[in-house]
């Protein structure tokens, strides 16, 4: 129950962060705004996206996961409902920095929560599928965006995009569990930790059982021990793929229909590409856990950072008709957003529970310094008249870069 719940958080969250790419280039009309312009809305979204990670990701390990992630997700529902309101440019982008502010809180703690209720022998797999549920929401944005925006207009995607989040904020106070590992770490929520081993465990029930932290307690400033006790090197290996990796993502998803659409191409086309391009992150996801378990994390992970790569030279430099065009951001989006889902049940795996908000959060938020250069780039090259061959060929730098770092990685001995 909690992961699936995890799931639907994270299916919301993709909706609701790709959802404002689809809608770019109507808002931008609507707002009499220049489309390379519209950059600074993608900032504003991913500038508190970054926020949300490194605030609510610490403060989930003091206060509670389940606590934070139910403030999150209303905050993202109830900002995203408001969007449909914004009549100014100002308004839009306030509108999008709050909204971003409940995103990237939330995703830490469905990683810590999600890890922390799966078998150990599934870990992987489960924080892989869960991670499954952004990209899934981007197709289901997709799909919506397509069915309403041309009888409705943009406003209505923003309305189903923020009902959707407080319905699930609602069930997941009512029905999640709170991390039992963060209620044996306080005197008075043992017995709330029993309980909820108990419904796990009910043969454990007629025996004297208590359930207490074997973890070492970190006191004092959460991030300071991200680069205690041998973890720096771990921690910088880590953060940049994620960064370099999150450059690459949130690009594509904001700027690729644009990019189509100079190429000559049909808005539609545009659509279709990112759509192909999530679903094949939901199929990268989803079988993201099973490779690593079978062939290695870093193997697995370098090989996807260099099938990025040629993928996007080829997107570059061989004429593709529509089917070839669909083809490639299909298999783009398996390499990037299964790395992205495994770089997440890395992250998940190297920090103590007592950290594992503030390590996810952390990590999340140095990518999203990379989501928030993403766009900014595409705006820049848009600006400068860059053609698509040039654009395509200016995201091999960060793939490059993140396969170096994982090759580093290989000395800590990740299996």
């Amino acid at each position: 129950m909690t992961v699936v719940l995890c799931i639907f958080v994270a299916v919301l969250d993709g909706f609701d962060t790709q959802a404002i790419g689809f809608l770019a280039p109507a808002i931008a009309r609507s707002l009499a705004l220049p489309l390379p312009g519209f950059g600074s809305v993608f900032t504003a979204g991913l500038v508190g996206l970054m926020i949300g990670a490194i605030t609510l990701g610490p403060l989930a390990d003091r206060f509670g996961r389940k606590k934070m992630l139910v403030l999150a997700t209303l905050a993202f529902g109830v900002f995203a409902f408001a969007t449909a309101f914004a009549h100014t440019l100002p308004q839009l982008l306030v509108m999008r920095f709050l909204t971003g502010l409940g995103l990237g809180g939330a995703m830490p703690n469905v990683v810590a929560l999600a890890s922390e209720f799966s078998p150990r022998r599934l870990s992987r797999v489960c924080v892989t599928v869960l991670f499954s549920g952004m990209p899934a929401g981007a197709v289901v944005g997709g799909l919506v965006s397509a069915a309403l925006l041309p009888r409705y207009g943009w406003h209505s995607v923003f309305y189903v995009g923020g009902a959707l989040p407080v319905a699930v904020a609602l069930a997941v106070a009512i029905w999640m569990p709170e991390s039992v590992r963060y209620l044996t770490t306080l005197s008075s929520g043992r017995a709330r930790a029993r309980k909820i081993m108990f419904r796990i465990a009910p043969e454990l029930a007629q025996r004297d059982i208590e359930f207490i932290s074997g973890e070492v307690q970190h006191s004092g400033v959460p991030l300071r021990h991200l680069f205690t006790e041998g973890r720096a090197a771990r921690t910088i290996l880590l953060w940049i793929p994620y960064f370099m990796n999150l450059l690459v993502l949130y690009f594509i998803i904001s700027w690729l229909p644009a990019v189509m659409v100079r190429t000559g191409s049909s808005i539609t086309l545009g659509i279709q590409a990112i759509t192909g391009f999530s679903l094949g992150g939901v199929v990268g996801s989803l079988i993201q856990g099973r490779l690593m378990d079978r062939l290695g994390l870093i193997r697995v992970l370098f090989l996807e950072f260099v099938f990025y790569i040629g993928f996007v030279v080829v997107l570059a430099t061989q004429p593709l008709g529509v089917a070839g065009i669909l083809v490639a951001t299909g298999l783009a989006g398996i390499a990037v957003q299964g790395a992205q889902a495994g770089l997440n049940s890395l992250a998940a795996e190297i920090y103590p529970t007592s950290m594992r908000g503030t390590g996810v959060g952390c990590a999340l938020a140095v990518g999203r310094i990379g989501s928030i250069l993403g766009p900014i780039a595409g705006s820049l090259m848009l600006a400068f008249n860059w053609n698509a061959q040039q654009i395509f060929l200016a995201g091999v730098i960060p793939g490059a870069i993140a396969a170096t770092a994982i090759v580093c990685s290989r000395r800590f001995g990740y299996r």
